[in-house]
This record gives structure tokens, sequence and C-alpha cells, in this order.
């Protein structure tokens, strides 16, 4: 047993003999549950302050969460930290040689985007046989999103710059700037808005054939590019 989470658990996710729990303002923690003495030890946690809402392991040190306030994010534990006291004494150092008054490992943000809605499920899964594993989200308005790992760095810069010519040649209605929203908790890291390119065949024939020529690509390519990535999911 363990009673030193700080406020009020809401998610708990298993692996082995790790468990992770989320708290409802803390974020995660991670816990070593050591079967000889029958207790709960909590090792790592994160460092910025989350209200969870939705959790899903992604491997044994990836996790993916969301907060009420519409952020989704994913948090890995560094590689040269072991839950295994055995080879790694300062695992559980206790509270007294945490950082920051906690745990004594902090979690890495691999990942942030601001969907906008608060996440209430997230689920890893395959939406096609013999497709590509994606992360599937619910939003609380009843919004379904995907997040698709790229499998190349040349995919990922081509959407990078794609999604960068798509926010200066079609910008919102509302007239807001959209990194500024997908970043609007924290800087938005490592997630490109595929609804953003998905509006690039709306654009006019002019504006498609500046940003193709810009990409060194024509306009059909692009199109080409992006109905892949669909193929790819669905």
């Amino acid at each position: 047993e363990n009673k030193s989470f700080p406020n009020f658990i809401t998610t708990l996710d298993a692996i082995g003999d790790r468990v992770i729990v989320g708290d409802i303002q803390e974020s995660f923690f991670l816990c070593k549950y050591h079967r000889a003495e029958n207790k709960l030890t909590v090792f790592a946690d994160d460092s910025v302050p989350r209200w969870i809402t939705a959790s899903c392991l992604l491997d044994y040190d990836t996790m993916v969460g969301a907060d009420k306030f519409g952020n989704i994010f994913v948090v890995r534990l560094p590689e040269k930290i072991n839950d295994d006291l055995e080879e790694d004494p300062t695992a559980f150092a206790g509270k007294s040689g945490g950082l920051m008054n906690g745990a004594p490992h902090k979690l890495e943000q691999i990942m942030q985007y601001h969907v906008g809605e608060t996440v209430t499920s997230i689920q890893k899964c395959t939406l096609v046989p013999g497709g590509v594993e994606v992360v599937v989200y619910g939003t609380i308005m009843g919004g379904v999103g995907v997040l698709l790992p790229f499998a190349s760095r040349e995919d990922v810069d081509f959407f990078q710059h794609l999604e960068m010519h798509m926010r200066q040649s079609h910008p919102p209605l509302a007239g807001r700037d959209h990194m500024a929203y997908r970043g609007y908790y924290f800087p938005v890291k490592d997630v490109i808005d595929g609804d953003l390119c998905e509006q690039f065949t709306q654009l006019d024939t002019e504006t498609q054939a500046k940003i193709s020529q810009d990409l060194d690509r024509n306009p059909s390519e692009i199109g080409k590019k992006l109905e892949e990535l669909r193929n790819r999911i669905m």
C-alpha cells in the first residue's frame, strides 16, 4: 500500500511490477511494487502539474496522457533510469533525495499538443487489419482524434514545412495564431496538425502552386502524400 499521493487518483496503468498512477492535479507517478516487502515505492514523477483525465501505456517506459484543459502529451522515463534496486541503488532514494521535493527521478517531456477539448479517453490500437498502431482519443464534446507516429524523417520534414506554409497561407477564420493556439498551455512540441495540412486541397490553385513550388513538389504529389497518410490510419 502507498498513501503518499498528493490529491486524488484518476488513472491506473500497470505493466509487470511497475504501476503508473495518474493524479488529478500532479500528473503521473511511477511506482515499483516490491514483492518481498509487499509495498509500493514511488521512484519517478512528472515535473509539470497536470490535471489528468485519461492515460494509456505506449511501452514499458512511455505514457500518453491528457488533462482537463484540453492538452494531450507523452512522457517517458529517461533511458538510464532503472527501477531495479540491485542495478540502480539510487532509484528509491526517497523524498529526501528527490528533486523539487518529489521523487528521485523526473519524466522527460516527449510531446505536447493542445487539442482544444477535454480528452476523456485514450487507447492505443490499429484501426485496420495489418495497419500501423495509432493513439485514438475521444473528447468530452464527442470529437474523435488520432495520433499517428511518422515512419521516416523525410515525412516529418515534409509535413513540418507544409504546416508552416499553411499557417501563413490559410490562417484560421477566427483570426487566432495557429501555433499560439496549439501551444496554448505548453509550447507545441513534435506534433503536426493534420487537420491544417488537410486543408491544402481547399486552397485556390495559385496558392497551391506557390506552396508546392516552395516544397519542390507539384500539387498532385502533395495531395497524394496526404491521401497516403489517411490510408495508413483508416
